[in-house]
């Protein structure tokens, strides 16, 4: 066995997790939305210049640039994703940002404890403990979807540590 099979071998992915915001609109309908927005606000805003109201206009044009600025930002943050993989040399988490810088962290799995800490009133943390420091990953999740992560990451950890072996001789 060369060195290349043998790296390959060590890096065999046992689980894998995409973790990206949720956003409800789509980029189109989201656009639509901003559409309708200064459609309304337009009707508003001349119903009120032809009443007099002038002053109205300065404050309707600052609420919707905000209301449009706010809503780029949100759809800017929907470009965030965090990535877990689970192999049997190590458990890694990769982080790209909303400005799209990466960051990444892996720890080897052998003292890994999946931990789900729960605070009263709050989503709990889903937490990664090992040696002593912790890592907290999935702040985008909500409780349900953090509890459905840490069962399967539950699951992946014990199938590493408690392996099955097809042993042809005991069949």
């Amino acid at each position: 066995m060369d060195a290349d099979t043998a790296s390959a071998e060590s890096k065999e992915l046992i689980f894998e997790a995409v973790i990206k915001p949720h956003r409800s609109l789509s980029h189109r309908a989201m656009f639509m939305v901003i559409v309708a927005m200064l459609a309304v606000s337009l009707f508003v805003t001349s119903e009120m210049a032809q009443l007099g109201a002038w002053p109205v206009i300065g404050f309707n044009i600052a609420e919707m640039l905000l209301a449009v600025t706010l809503f780029a930002i949100n759809m800017r943050a929907a470009r965030a994703r965090e990535t877990i993989t689970l192999s049997d040399s190590a458990l890694a988490v990769t982080r790209l940002d909303m400005h799209g810088r990466r960051s990444s962290f892996s720890v080897p799995p052998d003292w890994l404890n999946v931990v789900l800490e729960e605070r009263a009133g709050t989503v709990p943390k889903l937490l990664f403990a090992t040696r002593g420091r912790s890592f907290e990953v999935a702040r985008a999740l909500g409780e349900a979807q953090k509890r459905d992560l840490a069962a399967a990451l539950d699951r992946a950890m014990y199938r590493w540590r408690h392996p099955l072996f097809d042993n042809p001789q005991l069949r």
